[in-house]
């Protein structure tokens, strides 16, 4: 029997933890090195799941108009702006000199060419990458919910019942990257006061259909299937990159011994965590419940102690 330790951590197979027959974990592995950023994959999401508009207007840093995940906002697709000499220092043998493309300049007709002022621009790169809910193999927003409302499927995915959530709350701190979020907005909006966040698709992957988002990426940037044959992939396809000289590659929440057991949906990044907007070494904040409730424990014994030879004390 699996201890409630390694329940809270460690490595797991959540689904038939969950007392679901076993089968194949589904998820998604996003290689950001192929992200166009076209947002098919929000747009996608909106229309299936019924996901109310959260904002047009860009923020002002590169073009992005939705800044994260949230209540509102399944799917985030980040755009990172970026001297690309931070790449070149690994990828020397990729680095290519700019291409000519006879676009047009502001220089006066007929002026000298080799007159021209010459000035240098810094040359830079984009990392585009596509966020959502990690789907957690020991997800604290469920360890935490006091209604049931958030459940593991059969398929491990971690998923929000609309009509059983009261809109307590206390997922929305337990969660390690800041992904579920209660649904703000005008009265009448759908689902106000709830927690929300990505279902991954648990109505389309019920009837052996494939996530909206994944469905709709047209680079197969966003890749679903069982997690096992996704991570074996994303492997391969780091060592494949690193082999090609982009020895940044790397993968983020793959790895089962990490802080959240590893993750339903994890990326592979070309550059730190944080620079995406994302922890670098999250844990489940439901993690140390059990030596919390050891020392709990521990104390109240300390005190019935010492209640008790006070007691008995006053009677001599």
């Amino acid at each position: 029997m699996t201890s409630l330790a390694d329940q809270l951590s460690g490595p797991s197979d959540p689904g038939p933890d969950a007392g679901w027959q076993a089968q194949p974990r589904k998820g998604f592995f996003t290689d950001t090195t192929i992200c166009i950023g076209c947002k098919a994959c929000e747009v996608a999401c909106k229309e299936w799941n019924g996901v109310p508009e959260d904002g047009l207007s860009l923020l002002g840093q590169s073009y992005d108009n939705t800044g994260g995940l949230g209540a509102s906002t399944w799917r985030h697709v980040a755009f990172v702006e970026q001297p690309a000499r931070s790449a070149g220092k690994q990828e020397a043998g990729l680095v290519r000199e700019p291409v000519a493309l006879g676009m047009p300049t502001l220089r006066d007709a007929g002026a000298d060419d080799a007159a021209a002022p010459t000035t240098e621009r810094e040359d830079f790169r984009w990392l585009m990458s596509s966020d959502v809910c990690k789907h957690c193999t020991h997800a604290a927003c469920l360890d935490v919910c006091p209604t049931g409302s958030l459940f593991r499927t059969e398929f491990g995915t971690v998923v929000v019942q609309d009509d059983i959530c009261n809109g307590c709350g206390y997922c929305v701190p337990a969660c390690p990257y800041g992904v579920i979020e209660r649904r703000t907005g005008p009265k009448g909006l759908k689902n106000v006061g709830i927690a929300q966040k990505c279902t991954l698709c648990y109505d389309r992957i019920g009837a052996g259909a494939t996530p909206a988002c994944a469905q709709a990426c047209p680079t197969q940037s966003i890749q679903f299937g069982d997690v096992d044959e996704l991570r074996e992939r994303a492997a391969a396809r780091v060592a494949t990159l690193h082999e090609q000289g982009v020895t940044d590659a790397r993968l983020y929440g793959a790895d089962p011994q990490d802080g959240v057991g590893g993750a339903g949906a994890f990326f592979l990044l070309l550059d730190d965590p944080e620079v995406y907007g994302l922890p670098p070494d999250p844990v489940v904040t439901t993690r140390d419940l059990p030596a919390m409730a050891g020392r709990a424990g521990l104390a109240a014994l300390a005190l019935l102690a010492g209640a008790a030879a006070s007691f008995l004390g006053r009677r001599r």
